[in-house]
């Protein structure tokens, strides 16, 4: 019997005015570290987000891994629910925005170990997401993992709709 993995995170945004003129919303995503993605840029960055075991509420999990994964407390501001989508490899993410400021060159984000060079018997450290950005719709789109770019546009339409501050906490 297979047990499905879920994933849950947080997603940061900030109101600007789109290339329409009408409300918008910049992400804050990161690169995710390790020698696999060294050299990709499209579709290499993701929400900030991880695993969580069945006993843990999905909340509780997006604060503990945005916290973990930038090395900062997650800013104060109503959660605006993005709802969930299943990924490719067949995890389900669940995820909130949050409308907030950060500052990406002030994270410090975790870290995992793997062997490296593969076969090596050598263990290396490497960052879990090793750079932040604050990223245009579009430049997300480009720059996420296919499965999450849906979650930018369920935020876009949300924020669209002028419901940006109409989230729960």
């Amino acid at each position: 019997m297979s047990t499905v993995k879920r994933s849950a995170g947080l997603l940061l945004f900030r109101i600007v005015a789109g290339d329409d003129g009408r409300p918008d919303a910049e992400v804050l995503i990161g690169h995710m570290g390790g020698p696999f993605w060294a050299r990709r840029e499209s579709a290499a960055w993701s929400i900030p987000k991880g695993e969580y075991e069945a006993d843990e509420e999905p909340a509780a999990a997006a604060r503990r891994e945005f916290e973990e994964e930038l090395g900062l407390p997650l800013p104060d501001g109503a959660w605006v629910p993005l709802g969930e989508a299943r990924q490719s490899g067949g995890k389900t993410v669940t995820v909130w925005a949050v409308e907030a400021e950060l500052d990406p060159d002030e994270a410090t984000p975790g870290t995992f170990t793997m062997e490296w060079p593969r076969g090596s018997g050598v263990l290396r450290e490497f960052p879990e997401m090793d750079r932040f950005a604050w990223c245009a719709p579009g430049e997300a789109l480009e720059r996420l993992v296919a499965g999450q770019r849906v979650f930018v546009e369920r935020l876009r339409a949300h924020v669209r709709e002028g419901r940006a501050h109409r989230g729960v906490t």
